[in-house]
């Protein structure tokens, strides 16, 4: 069955993302290391981000808000001012931090971008991941961009049939099992993963290696020979 259509993930999967969240949560640890041990904190944090994902959604407006939210909750609210403004900063540069191309993405996207119609399709916030986008200087490789609240089987149904012929002759490629490749499986599509060497718990999912259409890649280059091969 013809592959036409290729969905690709952005954080990453084109570029780094999860470094700079591991950076801004270890200085969280530091700034409230009087109140809290390292390890209660990072599952505060991280059961305050899945209670508020419903709210404010994934990236990192989203979490400076949980950074707060935790904050006062295991500082019983004495958490000083300073502190919080610090958080607060420590969001803002999330929000400014350099976009950076993985190594061998600009030639695997040219490559790709040759024989199939690539459609980046990520998770975020609008603003911030558009703004990733552009300053990638990758965007010229896409035919399409859909920024989703959330990537379910129906996301992937619903997005490869406005782009081509429907998801059994799609495939969805990026770094988390549970967004990107479970997914995708369930609407029908090809499924490949390009493992990050950092994961954030919430996107972790056992790896579904029986499946025919699943497959786990070392990087982005060595999408196009297993894309052919599925093909075949």
């Amino acid at each position: 069955m013809p592959i036409t259509v290729l969905g690709l993930d952005a954080d990453d999967t084109l570029w780094h993302n999860e470094t700079f969240y591991q950076m801004t949560r270890q200085r969280f640890n530091e700034l409230l290391a009087d109140f809290v041990d390292a390890e209660t904190l990072e599952a505060e944090i991280e059961a305050t981000e899945k209670r508020n994902l419903g709210l404010y959604g994934y990236g990192a407006k989203g979490f400076t808000l949980c950074m707060l939210e935790t904050a006062l909750a295991v500082s019983g609210g004495q958490v000083s001012p300073k502190a919080l403004t610090e958080i607060l900063s420590a969001g803002r540069e999330m929000m400014r931090h350099p976009v950076e191309p993985l190594p061998g993405v600009h030639d695997a996207l040219e490559d790709l971008a040759a024989q199939y119609k690539l459609v980046l399709i990520t998770k975020g916030d609008l603003f911030h991941q558009e703004a990733k986008l552009a300053a990638s200087g990758l965007g010229n490789f896409f035919s399409g961009v859909e920024i989703v609240s959330e990537k379910k089987a129906d996301t992937y149904v619903r997005i490869f049939s406005r782009h081509g012929a429907g998801p059994e002759h799609a495939a969805m490629a990026g770094n988390s099992v549970r967004s990107d490749v479970l997914p995708a499986l369930e609407a029908g599509s090809y499924a490949a993963l390009i493992p990050y060497h950092l994961v954030w718990a919430h996107e972790d999912a056992p790896r579904p290696t029986a499946h025919p259409r699943f497959a786990e890649l070392p990087s982005l280059g060595d999408l196009s020979r297993w894309l052919a091969a599925a093909a075949r």
